[in-house]
């Protein structure tokens, strides 16, 4: 195993992996790869963004992407997408993807993580289980148009 910065070339595989994590549980959503392809490209196209790759048997089987914003209070990043192939889910994968980051980004003198998921299903207990906690300061609201 073999936690690397993202690479761009391994955009599709991207696609791929997060086409196939996010159309299974708890998510259920219908990505086609090469949607999911462009999702991951525009973050990665952001000034601000920072990924890593998890690299198994020289294939890329998961991958987290974000982006950071400066507040009044500091630096603050955000988990856009942490995803792991299926095949290789519940090995540690993505823990040791977060782990790093949670890592990469104290270096980097952020102040805090933050992450939106699914409120349903195994997704809240294993970010709790890693340091994050539901915000009672904040909701997410949204609109259809």
């Amino acid at each position: 195993m073999k936690i690397k910065p993202i690479d761009m070339n391994h955009i599709t595989r991207y696609g791929e992996i997060y086409a196939t994590a996010f159309s299974g549980e708890p998510w259920n959503d219908p990505w086609k790869a090469e949607d999911a392809e462009i999702h991951v490209r525009e973050l990665l196209e952001t000034k601000t963004s920072y990924g890593l790759e998890y690299v198994e048997d020289e294939k890329v089987v998961g991958f987290l992407v974000g982006t950071s914003m400066l507040f009044h209070y500091g630096r603050t990043f955000e988990i856009n997408d942490l995803a792991v192939d299926p095949q290789y889910q519940g090995h540690g994968i993505a823990k040791a993807l977060l782990e790093q980051c949670k890592k990469d980004m104290k270096e980097q003198g952020i102040v805090g993580i933050h992450l939106i998921t699914s409120g349903d299903g195994f997704l809240p207990e294993f970010y709790q289980r890693h340091g994050f906690k539901r915000e009672d300061q904040v909701i997410l609201m949204g609109m259809a148009l």
